[in-house]
């Protein structure tokens, strides 16, 4: 399975965080799946890819030149592919991935994320979902997008995606 982690480049992250990443991109690796992602070096982006490359397992980074000179990219993956823009990465993601997860990250992966769910309620896929939330990482945002549905703004989401914080879980769900 090709899975994609969306997730935060950012080198600021608590080790909270990108351990439990490195712990996740080993088991991508054990399991012989395949990590599809942003193709960052840091983060929980980079955390994952070292655990799967640390592992002896397969990544593809997707990500436009240019991103660079943001964020290093990922050295280490089995394979590349530049994009010119945001939106042909996000595309890219989709087309090559069989399930999400959403690790904790900042605006661009809340970007990353409502737009995944937003095809998967047009029905633009039928992948799985999983928002790995970390230490209560996404608590806020769920309850918020809980009150939208309460206050009918949103269909049911409950089928949508998956919340978990355990690791394990995620691939009792996907496999």
């Amino acid at each position: 399975m090709r899975i994609c982690l969306y997730g935060s480049g950012s080198r600021k992250i608590d080790e909270i965080y990108t351990d439990v990443a490195y712990e996740l991109g080993t088991l991508i690796a054990q399991k012989g799946h395949t990590l599809v992602f942003g193709g960052g070096n840091t983060g929980m982006m980079g955390a994952c890819a070292h655990g799967v490359h640390d592992n002896n397992g397969k990544s593809i980074g997707i990500a436009p030149e240019w991103i660079g000179n943001f964020e290093p990219i990922c050295q280490d993956c089995s394979e590349f592919i530049y994009v010119d823009t945001m939106d042909e990465r996000k595309n890219k993601f989709v087309e090559n991935s069989d399930a999400f997860i959403i690790s904790p990250g900042g605006i661009g992966t809340l970007d990353e994320f409502f737009e995944i769910i937003t095809l998967r309620k047009l029905k633009r896929h039928n992948k799985e979902i999983v928002i790995f939330n970390i230490n209560g990482f996404y608590d806020t945002m769920i309850k918020m997008i809980d009150e939208m549905s309460e206050k009918g703004f949103l269909y049911k989401q409950t089928e949508l995606f998956k919340v978990t914080d355990n690791v394990e879980e995620i691939f009792e769900y996907l496999e």
